[in-house]
């Protein structure tokens, strides 16, 4: 199993033309967030813009819109109706599949109830635009990972060993143990882009591509990162980054953001929100290392 390399992600990145505009770099749908859980919503929108998308749209319950809308000034807010506990209508279903975008991101925060089961299996069902599903998303498909196989367009997971092995019927040590193997099978049997996070995550694709990350380090290991993650994931897919390329680039760009994090601050100090700051210098390292 190869190695993300420096070269390998600069050719992935997103071509920023001088003439580029928010209409050209790409449109992202979030959907995410419950009463409780807002935090993955911001922190998944934060990275997605600072990724560079041109236009994010941050579907959400109303309840939290305030809350989100203090904390992301750059985001198009889809404010939608809830539950009475605070959790994404099914109601929202038809509205949110028609929104123009370029790609989808499912799960962050979300939270499992019977209204955002369904709006999950519609999106996968139905959805013709490429899908980051994580989290909660992740959780939901666990019930019946089938589902995946009807897909109409490109869809990439990204599952910490224990959401892993609610999808492969595994213990999260046993997922461990044989990571890229796990990681490898899941893709081939259900036709997705498979990023199995943790130490060394292991990025693979239908067809037996395999690569892993070497960047990153133990101060990611605070709940929010993996929402930071998916939401990088989210806007290079956005921006038409090809599916393999764009999640094996995120991962590296998400470690490296993290590298940068833990020498400036310390494994046991630094935050998501600091990973979040560091993905500008990430970029610029990249592109001053290879130009």
């Amino acid at each position: 199993m190869d190695d993300i390399t420096q070269e390998f992600v600069k050719a992935a990145l997103p071509i920023r033309p001088d003439d580029a505009h928010k209409g050209t770099m790409g449109t992202l749908l979030s959907i995410c967030g419950c009463y409780g859980m807002a935090g993955a919503g911001i922190l998944s929108s934060m990275a997605a813009l600072r990724c560079g998308v041109g236009l994010l749209k941050c579907a959400l319950p109303r309840s939290i819109y305030p809350i989100a809308a203090g904390k992301v000034l750059e985001s198009v807010y889809l404010p939608l109706t809830e539950t009475a506990q605070g959790k994404i209508s099914a109601q929202n279903t038809a509205f949110l599949l028609e929104q123009a975008a370029s790609a989808v991101l499912l799960g962050c925060g979300l939270s499992v109830c019977e209204d955002t089961k369904k709006l999950v299996t519609e999106f996968v069902k139905n959805c013709e635009k490429p899908m980051v599903l994580d989290a909660d998303a992740l959780n939901i498909i666990a019930e019946a990972p089938a589902i995946l196989k009807s897909a109409k367009a490109p869809v990439i997971i990204t599952p910490h060993p224990a959401e892993m092995g609610r999808l492969c019927r595994r213990t999260a040590k046993e997922v461990n143990q044989s990571r890229e193997q796990t990681a490898r099978q899941f893709a081939e049997a259900y036709g997705v882009i498979t990023v199995l996070k943790g130490k060394d995550t292991v990025i693979a694709a239908p067809g037996g591509k395999v690569l892993c990350n070497p960047t990153g380090n133990s101060g990611m290991a605070t709940g929010g990162s993996g929402d930071v993650l998916a939401g990088m994931c989210g806007s290079l897919l956005a921006q038409g980054a090809e599916p393999f390329q764009c999640a094996a680039t995120a991962v590296y760009l998400h470690g490296l953001a993290g590298d940068f994090a833990a020498r400036r601050l310390g494994k046991a100090s630094m935050l998501p929100t600091d990973i979040i700051a560091e993905i500008p210098n990430a970029l610029q390292a990249l592109t001053q290392t290879n130009s």
